[in-house]
């Protein structure tokens, strides 16, 4: 490795973990899952190996996601899981502590900033900046936060929904509710165990989303084959699900994240009202590749919305730009060490 300046971009989510280097884009995107053996309290494994285990493992053998809800959960996993993050994005022999800064959600509290800072200082890091989501998803999704004009961004995700209006680099008025991907994954789990007496796991529930999932109804429906485990022989089985099933799943919590929307819609001032408008509402994170979940967007709000470029990567983008231009986003970043 040549020398160069180590500067790490960290979207830390209850999901996945995304790094990015400056000039190198993304490098590692991993799930924020940390695998630990009950006896010694080792942590066995982190990220890709350690998801294979999620719900596979002997009892002496604990996956954990030390993120919930988009903030630290578990300090001290989430210190071995950073940890393993920068060493590997850095190489094992790197000789210089890397500037690091990590994505948290708009509404986390000066006390789990703190932990986060903490927490990437002893992992390894010479000095921590926090920014929250919203801000690095809009630099991430190119739009120019800088200028005074509102931008709407939604950012969903795994644990968190963040919804934010931003103008002039700062949050004009935000919300974070502590529903997203899992969720809805939960929604499926649950709708399929009500209505087929089918037992699946979060996996599964996940597949069926991202396979067959959308947000409203469609005429054309997919289909998949759901296997699982029968509720009341307690044998494996397998189902028949469509599209529109699912569509009834999830609708619960796809009306709190459209009430979310709205409720900062409400907040805002009517000149960036104005503006959010002409300009739409930007759509950034895992969760919003649900199909049609911009249509459902416009169709309950009146404002148009569209998917940012990439949207899983746009947290992840935004780090690795506002770390190249520190200046120019120093009044983004809420924290710093």
């Amino acid at each position: 490795m040549a020398l160069f300046s180590a500067k790490l971009g960290i979207d830390l989510g209850t999901a996945n973990t995304l790094v990015f280097v400056p000039k190198k884009g993304i490098i590692l995107n991993e799930p924020s899952v940390v695998a630990v053996s009950e006896v010694d309290k080792k942590v066995l494994a982190v990220g890709n190996e350690a998801k294979e285990m999620v719900g596979r493992t002997p009892d002496t053998i604990v996956a954990y996601r030390p993120m919930k809800d988009g903030v630290i959960a578990d300090y001290r996993v989430t210190e071995a899981m950073l940890r393993y993050f920068i060493d590997k994005a850095l190489g094992r022999f790197a000789v210089w502590k890397p500037e690091v800064m990590i994505s948290v959600p708009a509404s986390v509290t000066s006390t789990e900033r703190r932990a986060v800072i903490e927490a990437a200082i002893r992992a390894g890091a010479k000095n921590a900046y926090v920014v929250k989501e919203p801000i690095l998803a809009a630099i991430g999704a190119g739009i120019p936060i800088q200028e005074a004009r509102g931008h709407m961004v939604v950012d969903i995700g795994g644990g968190t929904t963040d919804v934010a209006v931003i103008s002039l680099g700062g949050i004009v008025s935000s919300t974070s509710v502590k529903v997203a991907g899992n969720k809805l994954d939960a929604a499926i789990a649950d709708y399929i165990k009500k209505n087929f007496n089918l037992a699946i796991g979060d996996h599964m529930a996940e597949i069926i989303k991202i396979d067959i999932g959308s947000a409203i109804p469609m005429d054309q429906e997919l289909s998949m084959t759901v296997k699982g485990r029968d509720f009341i022989s307690g044998l494996p089985r397998s189902t028949e699900i469509k599209t529109n099933e699912i569509v009834k799943a999830i609708s619960g919590p796809l009306r709190d994240m459209v009430k979310a929307i709205k409720d900062v819609l409400q907040d805002t001032p009517p000149e960036l009202s104005a503006d959010i408008i002409d300009q739409g509402i930007t759509m950034t994170g895992g969760s919003s590749l649900l199909r049609n979940l911009p249509e459902l967007v416009f169709r309950r709000t009146g404002v148009k919305a569209q998917l940012a470029e990439e949207p899983l990567l746009c947290v992840a983008k935004g780090t690795g730009i506002a770390l190249d231009h520190l200046d120019v986003y120093k009044k983004a970043i809420v924290a710093k060490r």
